[in-house]
């Protein structure tokens, strides 16, 4: 696989980072498309396929697992699988285009090592665990349960921040926005290899 230019956003759940990827993707000079994830999980509320994920069965999943058709993939859950199709970036490259990943931590560091010259890897650092849970609260789509697994993982995920090329502190969606896509115009300014 060779092609565009590959930027990763991965964060916690809550801290901001699909509202980020819309605004950039919004964005006309910086030549984005969005890379569907493909999951096992159920849809939610009114999911599309294809446009918010590619949903597939468990077994689906475990499939393209064998055949070797993911970038990279994870069971974030018991049975909830998440991964990043070859195909679906393959499909973006072909039409021109740098992809944009709104992707878990674990996920956007396989991709960015698999292909560290031409990924730019972004954390999205939330203010505060405190935050995040009200955040979640506040979306209505999810039980105590799944959010207080959520605010778990949070922390582990919070460890991994200096692992990315760049930390946005989201305390300031404004200021946030303003930077994120300051960087990904500079990376995507910078000489392809």
């Amino acid at each position: 696989m060779k092609g565009g230019k590959l930027i990763i956003f991965s964060a916690p759940s809550g801290s901001g980072k699909t509202t980020i990827v819309r605004h950039l993707l919004a964005q006309p000079e910086l030549n984005l498309a969005f890379s569907v994830s493909a999951t096992s999980r159920p849809r939610r509320g009114k999911e599309k396929n294809k446009e918010h994920y590619y949903f597939m069965s468990v077994s689906e999943f475990k499939n393209h697992i064998k055949n070797d058709d993911f970038l990279e993939w994870e069971e974030v859950y018991r049975d909830n699988f998440y991964g990043t199709l070859k195909s679906e970036v393959e499909r973006l490259w072909a039409e021109g285009k740098n992809v944009i990943f709104d992707i878990d931590v674990v996920g956007g560091l396989r991709i960015k090592k698999k292909f560290p010259d031409q990924t730019l890897a972004v954390f999205v650092k939330p203010p505060s665990v405190d935050e995040l849970k009200i955040r979640l609260k506040k979306r209505s789509t999810e039980s105590e349960d799944k959010i207080n697994m959520r605010i778990a993982k949070a922390s582990v995920e919070l460890a991994t921040a200096p692992q990315f090329d760049k930390i946005i502190k989201n305390y300031d969606l404004d200021v946030a926005l303003e930077e994120a896509v300051d960087l990904v115009a500079s990376f995507i300014a910078e000489d392809k290899e």
